[in-house]
């Protein structure tokens, strides 16, 4: 077991890693969207595949929900990870020492468990974590995204977790973070965001050139809110479908993911080739459904 022992010895371990061969720390992240999928394909058995992921499922989420702060969120590796004074000792200077619980990393668990079957009013680490993100609601309706940038990443994240734990499309976190994002929409069509919005001492959406990425995320953001008639978001899938290229994917040249912020940021090349195709797939698959919501965690 890894260092999130320490803090948490009486959890069984079941998460996964960010890499492929990490046996000693994995994240809540990752272990979330691992869960949620291992979900959807237990319903969906393949001849020759096994699809008996029941106890992987059951331990990744009894180790997720063993890993909530006490504030009610999460963060990416540790539990309570939140001594905010060491930030500002003289070797870390990159302000980043610590792994808080955030947005981004809350709301994947929230949608986890909602895909499971938690509600709220009955689970208490659900309620717990629902009231964690609409703290952490920006003034502006957004969320910051810790490990994408920034915050359309977080927004995107939190309006799936809400959309999975049934919070009303008609709410005012929802409402707002939708207005942010229709507020923010490049003339392209798009959508981006740079990485000066992580300045410590600036709190907002710094734009952008749009990216394929990110404005992957919004569209996603935006139809998990039940937005999926808005003419925005018929501009967004228009801005993908012009700008992919002739490989079938679209080319990203800007850092779109966040390693430490305002030290360093990462440009993963799978970006560009699964979010756009997932909002494509969303938005084909919405639009041909009797029911325009989304029924699943993201």
């Amino acid at each position: 077991m890894g260092d999130w022992a320490a803090r948490r010895p009486c959890a069984r371990p079941g998460g996964w890693a960010f890499q492929y061969a990490n046996a000693h720390y994995p994240d809540l992240d990752d272990t979330a969207v691992v869960v949620m999928a291992m979900d959807r394909a237990s319903r969906r058995p393949v001849a020759g595949l096994s699809s008996d992921y029941g106890q992987a499922i059951e331990r990744g989420q009894e180790w997720v929900a063993g890993m909530q702060s006490r504030n009610g969120g999460w963060g990416a590796f540790d539990a309570d990870n939140t001594y905010e004074y060491l930030n500002h000792i003289p070797f870390s200077d990159h302000g980043a020492l610590l792994d808080p619980p955030t947005a981004d990393v809350t709301a994947r668990c929230v949608s986890m468990l909602a895909q499971l079957g938690a509600k709220p009013g009955y689970r208490e680490a659900l309620d717990r974590s629902l009231a964690y993100l609409r703290r952490m609601q920006e003034k502006d309706g957004s969320w910051y995204g810790r490990w994408g940038m920034n915050y359309i990443y977080g927004t995107w994240s939190v309006l799936c977790a809400l959309n999975a734990a049934g919070v009303d499309a008609a709410s005012d976190e929802v409402r707002n973070a939708v207005a942010w994002l229709l507020s923010i929409q490049n003339p392209d069509g798009g959508w981006g965001e740079d990485g000066e919005s992580y300045r410590p001492d600036y709190k907002a959406y710094e734009p952008a050139p749009s990216t394929g990425s990110q404005t992957a995320w919004a569209l996603l953001g935006l139809m998990a809110a039940g937005e999926i008639d808005h003419p925005a978001v018929a501009r967004g899938v228009d801005y993908l479908m012009r700008t992919q290229g002739g490989d079938g994917f679209w080319n990203e040249a800007r850092f779109t993911a966040t390693g430490f912020p305002r030290v360093f940021y990462l440009r993963y090349h799978g970006y560009p080739k699964v979010f756009p195709l997932w909002a494509l797939a969303r938005y084909r698959n919405l639009m041909a459904a009797n029911a325009r919501s989304v029924a699943v965690g993201m």
